[in-house]
C-alpha cells in the first residue's frame, strides 16, 4: 500500500494492545503516530498502486474449470463492479499489465499462463497508469450534497476512501465526452489535502491535460446497498505523475512505482 519499507505484524490476538503500545512508546520521539486501519488503504492514493482490479477469469474457455471450481461465496462469485463505465462486455473491464503500471514486470523469456495473449500486445499502444487530480471545487460539490433537501444529491463519497464496489471503474472523459480511460480507486489523502483517484488512460492524454471523472452510476443509480439514488456530475481532474506524493516519486527506491509513466 504504502510502496515504502514496512512490517506487518502476526501473532496472538491477545497480545496485541501490549505489542502496539510498545511499538508507539518506542516510537513516541520519532513522530509515530497510529492512523486507523481506514486510514491505511489511503496510502495508495499518493503512492500510485491500483487496488481489486477485475479479476479476467470469466469469459475464457480455458478458465472454466476454474469458475466451476470457485464457491458461491468465493470473491471472483460475488465480487461488485462499480461506477459509472458500464458495459454489457465483461471483457471491457479486464486490464493488462501495462494499463496496472505492470509493464516492466513482463519478461518473455520464459513460460507463464497468458504469454501468448501478453506477446500479441504493442506496448506502446496500451493505456498508462496516472493519478488524477480531482478539481476542489467541484468534490466540495459531492460533499456537500449530502445536505440537498431538495434533491437526489450525488453518489456518497465516503472519507478517505470513495470506492463502493469491490473494483470500482469510473468513465475518464475528454473535452468532447469520449471515454479516454478508467478511474477505479478514489479518495482523499490527508497527507496531500486533495482528492485523488488512481486511472488508466489512453497513452497520448498527456500530464497536465484536464480530464473529467465522471462520479456516480447512470439512470439514477443501480440497486446496489452501497448506492442511493443520484445525479452523476463530471469532476474536472488533471493528469497528474504518478505516484502522486513528490516524496515517493524523489525517496522511495526505483521500481514499478516510480518509473513508467514520468
Amino acid at each position: 500500500m504504502a510502496g515504502a519499507p514496512g512490517l506487518e505484524l502476526w501473532g496472538p490476538y491477545a497480545q496485541h494492545g501490549k505489542i502496539r503500545d510498545a511499538i508507539l512508546e518506542a516510537g513516541r520521539d520519532l513522530g509515530i503516530e497510529p492512523c486507523g486501519s481506514r486510514a491505511y488503504s489511503s496510502n495508495t492514493l499518493e503512492s500510485g498502486w491500483i487496488p481489486s482490479p477485475l479479476p479476467a477469469i470469466y469469459s475464457s474457455e480455458g478458465e472454466r474449470a476454474y469458475r466451476e471450481w470457485l464457491p458461491a461465496n468465493s470473491y471472483e462469485a460475488i465480487n461488485a463492479l462499480a461506477g459509472s463505465f458500464v458495459s454489457d462486455d465483461i471483457e471491457d473491464y479486464y486490464l493488462n499489465p501495462w494499463e496496472l503500471g505492470y509493464g516492466s514486470f513482463v519478461k518473455f523469456d520464459h513460460d507463464f499462463i497468458g504469454r501468448d495473449a501478453l506477446e500479441k500486445l504493442d506496448p506502446e499502444q496500451q493505456r498508462k497508469k496516472v493519478t488524477l487530480a480531482w478539481n476542489d471545487e467541484d468534490l466540495s460539490k459531492i460533499l456537500s450534497s449530502v445536505l440537498d433537501r431538495s434533491g437526489p444529491g450525488y453518489q456518497f463519497f465516503d472519507l478517505p476512501n470513495a470506492n463502493y464496489g469491490s473494483s470500482n471503474y469510473d468513465a475518464v472523459i475528454d473535452a468532447d465526452g469520449s471515454t479516454v480511460g478508467l478511474s477505479m480507486f478514489t479518495g482523499v489523502t490527508a497527507n496531500e489535502k486533495r482528492g485523488l483517484s488512481l486511472a488508466t488512460v489512453d497513452r497520448d492524454v498527456p500530464i497536465g491535460a484536464e480530464v473529467r471523472v465522471v462520479w456516480g452510476e447512470p439512470d439514477g443509480g443501480s440497486r446496489k446497498t452501497t448506492v442511493e439514488p443520484h445525479e452523476q456530475l463530471a469532476v474536472r481532474a488533471v493528469v497528474s505523475p504518478v505516484p502522486y506524493a513528490e516524496t515517493a516519486r524523489q525517496e522511495y527506491h526505483g521500481g514499478w512505482r516510480t518509473t513508467g509513466t514520468l
